[in-house]
């Protein structure tokens, strides 16, 4: 007979699954239970030989099980997403020295998902707020938000880790401060006296203790996923990309129209550009495409910029972009029974406000199309 307490935590993990993104708060009165024995995940966890303490406690196995068990078909499309992010965040790391195995963060930021957005704002996989972002010299303006961009985003994580590391001298707690920020954790050093995580876990906010145990979870879940069956998601990003240095302003459809590379593939490899718009006059930027597109690029790279430029990239157009401001924007997928009534509503703007930023004409909308909204 099944464990009344595990069938419970699964109804409310079904309930909870599609509203946020990893790591799933578990309430604290819950536990998983596994058939895989708990000297099993012990002997496991030694021998992964991570550069943080791995204790072995009820809280850690919960993540432990989430993860490996309870999350398989968000697992299985972050394992072959992977394959394509995974060794650029081992570049970074490695160029600041630091440990490669914090790369699984942006599974428990985001779920690998490059668009993310939390309530709050936090955007991107990195999941990095506005002022934040700022901080660390990611640009944010009506074209541009680096905060998507995967390599400029990884690699402003990477100098936040490092700042945390300096300051506090334990990576459980550098890697804590990343969700809450290091004012909490340093509050809960004062109040609970101590400089380890465990120790401060019960002053920390409720929406942060669970952030260490579900990188370890994470962790231990891409490394033993073979041992649960789990099966890497084929998925349609190109493993070899070649970068374009773009000195003038080019539209991703004057590319699509000369070259054949799919918008959609443009916005995949280059999701900073909000607007589909490189702003190559404010300065040089880098645009990547398909290894297999540079020759044709090159073709036409010499009459790229004028095609249709009189109507994609007319005053008009960039007057429109623009009046966006300095917030930032971001491009939402219309998912089935969302209106433009409650798209609104959800981000405080109006309906307005959303059918002239996206030249709608009516208040339809479809499925699996995309509408800018500024922040």
């Amino acid at each position: 007979m099944p464990d009344p307490t595990d069938s419970l935590l699964s109804v409310w993990y079904i309930s909870t699954r599609l509203k946020s993104y990893l790591p799933e708060e578990i309430p604290d009165s819950a536990r998983f239970t596994s058939n895989v024995p708990d000297s099993v995940l012990v002997q496991r966890l030694e021998k992964m030989n991570s550069f943080i303490s791995l204790p072995f406690n009820e809280t850690v196995k919960n993540y432990m099980i989430l993860y490996s068990e309870k999350s398989r078909e968000k697992m299985e499309h972050i394992l072959g997403v992977s394959n394509y992010y995974m060794p650029i965040f081992e570049e970074i790391l490695d160029r600041y020295g630091l440990p490669l195995e914090l790369k699984y963060m942006a599974i428990i930021e985001s779920a690998m998902n490059p668009l993310a957005r939390s309530r709050a704002g936090a955007t991107g996989m990195w999941q990095f707020m506005y002022n934040t972002a700022k901080s660390y010299n990611l640009k944010i303006t009506s074209y541009v938000d680096e905060r998507l961009d995967i390599e400029k985003a990884a690699d402003a994580a990477a100098r936040y880790l490092q700042d945390a590391y300096n300051t506090f001298g334990d990576w459980a707690l550098a890697i804590c401060s990343y969700n809450c920020g290091s004012g909490n954790v340093n509050k809960a050093i004062q109040r609970s006296g101590k400089r380890d995580f465990w120790s401060i876990y019960p002053y920390l906010p409720r929406e942060t203790r669970g952030y260490v145990p579900a990188f370890v979870g994470a962790m231990y879940a891409m490394t033993y996923y073979k041992e649960y069956g789990l099966v890497p998601e084929p998925v349609a990003l190109p493993h070899y990309t070649d970068t374009i240095m773009v000195n003038k302003n080019l539209h991703f459809k004057q590319i699509n129209e000369l070259t054949g590379i799919p918008v959609e593939t443009l916005r995949e490899l280059n999701p900073q550009y909000t607007h589909d718009i490189v702003p190559g006059n404010e300065g040089p930027y880098v645009l990547k495409i398909p290894y297999q597109y540079t020759n044709s690029f090159i073709s036409v790279e010499d009459s790229v910029y004028t095609h249709k430029a009189d109507s994609l990239l007319s005053a008009k157009v960039l007057t429109s972009v623009s009046s966006g401001g300095d917030g930032g924007s971001i491009r939402y997928l219309i998912k089935n029974g969302d209106t433009l009534g409650s798209i609104a509503r959800r981000y405080h703007v109006t309906v307005s406000n959303l059918k002239r930023w996206n030249n709608l004409k009516s208040d339809s909308i479809r499925a699996g199309r995309y509408l800018t909204i500024y922040q």
